[in-house]
């Protein structure tokens, strides 16, 4: 019942990573393929330790899953975050059909922030 329950969310897990990869290379702009990759990628791997934590089952096993997730959890989004941010602050403009900027608006107030002009 195990190994049934593992290769179930193996497969799961394998699709996200394949959507993301999917996203890598169909979406517009940097920052709609930062966002796919993080996502997918995060809930990829999460599937595939669960599933290997459920496979094997053994309390030492489970305890470096969990470590795994967390530790993918914080890196991934930390990573992110400060990937899109230097896109943004070095001018890599959003794709053309992209309605708002949040954050540059966010920043008009920041003191020491110059808009790039592009």
């Amino acid at each position: 019942m195990n190994e049934t329950i593992g290769l179930i969310l193996f497969v799961i897990g394998v699709l996200f990573d394949l959507f993301g990869c999917v996203g890598l290379v169909r979406l517009p702009d940097v920052y709609n393929r930062i966002q796919a990759s993080t996502k997918c990628v995060v809930l990829g791997t999460t599937f595939l330790l669960l599933g290997t934590m459920v496979w094997v089952g053994t309390a030492s096993a489970i305890i470096k899953g969990l470590l795994c997730i967390a530790f993918v959890l914080i890196t991934s989004s930390t990573a992110a975050h400060a990937l899109s941010r230097a896109a943004h602050r070095s001018g890599v403009p959003l794709a053309e059909g992209s309605v708002i900027d949040q954050y540059a608006d966010d920043l008009q107030g920041e003191p020491g922030y110059e808009e790039n002009e592009s």
